[in-house]
């Protein structure tokens, strides 16, 4: 099995001084480091929007699965066989 990496990366911005006040107030009403805080926070919102992204890839259809699944909604609602069966057997078990 191979060694997990417990390697570090340092990541800087820049942000207006009453940001930084804010944050770090925030920090401290969690007992928090700034660094915990802030780690937590970008981590938790990245995730977020990440799977919103994903979600909405995998929700997002195709021209042509959009235009079949349209035109289901717009069918004929009658049952097939199968399921006329199935509610035939149904309804045998009940009465």
């Amino acid at each position: 099995m191979p060694a997990k990496s417990s390697s570090n990366s340092r990541l800087e911005f820049r942000l207006p001084s009453k940001w930084r006040s804010e944050i770090e107030r925030a920090a401290q009403l969690q007992n928090r480091t700034l660094t915990e805080f802030a780690t937590s926070v970008l981590t938790e919102a990245a995730r977020k929007i990440i799977a919103e992204e994903d979600q909405r890839a995998h929700l997002t259809l195709s021209i042509g699965d959009r235009d079949r699944f349209l035109a289901m909604l717009d069918a004929d609602p009658t049952p097939n066989r199968a399921l006329q069966a199935a509610a035939k057997r149904q309804r045998q078990r009940i009465l």
